[in-house]
């Protein structure tokens, strides 16, 4: 047995000791039926998702449950924004309420030793102004609910931007524009250009090694290596991460 099979922290939640180990993880639970579908059979994204995770204090299983990737960004759901922050050392405690007369979610968090509680609302009106209010999906299906998790997000990451790294919700992920959206024109006339296909996968797994080695060695820098690769083909950004992520 490696040491993927035998290492443990709490309970069965293993826990690699080296990127090779988490490399054999991602792949095993890349395959499972267990994952959400947005990370089956791809070891990459599940790798990191796990590495993600790990900053926060996950467990690569709760890594794949709670973490996604809308647009291109990292982030959470808001129930599991809410354990993060209350897990942290520093979580004084919290309240939410909701005003159904004007239909307005607020969400109160402080941190131990606050002189006064951080307050922050968003209501129907603040809905309509974003163009979400009646929008297709979750906000037409359970617009309260949707309300408090705006509400929520934004309260947690004014006081607690220590504990979540700069995630977002996955609900106000999914709400952002695209770059299609903002910038349709400019889009469409870098689709009409000849585009790079996408680096090789197969020669990124080959060539990851190379490049962390160079990195730990000082010789080359994240951004110095995702230059080099790109004149080469598209990196995602997954694989983007996983190179400034050799720098840690």
């Amino acid at each position: 047995m490696n040491a993927i099979t035998t290492r443990q922290s709490a309970g069965f939640a293993l826990q690699p000791g080296n990127l090779t180990e988490a490399m054999q993880m991602a792949e095993m639970l890349s395959h499972s039926q267990m994952v959400p579908k947005s990370y089956q059979n791809k070891p990459q994204d599940t790798l990191v998702a796990m590495m993600m995770g790990a900053e926060l204090g996950l467990n690569p299983i709760q890594s794949l449950q709670n973490i996604a990737v809308v647009n291109g960004r990292p982030s959470i759901y808001g129930d599991a924004l809410l354990a993060l922050v209350m897990n942290h050392p520093a979580f004084g405690g919290h309240e939410e309420s909701f005003d159904q007369n004007t239909m307005t979610a607020t969400c109160t968090v402080w941190r131990k030793g606050d002189q006064g509680k951080h307050s922050v609302s968003y209501s129907m009106e603040d809905a309509k102004q974003a163009g979400l209010w009646e929008k297709q999906g979750p906000w037409k299906q359970y617009p309260k609910r949707m309300l408090m998790w705006r509400a929520r997000g934004y309260a947690l990451r004014d006081k607690f931007a220590d504990a979540l790294g700069g995630l977002i919700t996955v609900e106000e992920a999914q709400d952002m524009p695209t770059e299609r959206e903002i910038n349709p024109r400019s889009v469409q006339a870098a689709e009409s250009q000849p585009s790079l296909q996408h680096y090789p996968v197969e020669d990124f797994e080959t060539n990851f090694p190379k490049w962390q080695q160079l990195i730990e060695a000082g010789r080359r820098t994240p951004e110095q290596i995702i230059s080099m690769v790109s004149t080469k083909g598209v990196l995602t950004d997954e694989q983007k991460m996983m190179i400034e992520g050799a720098a840690a």
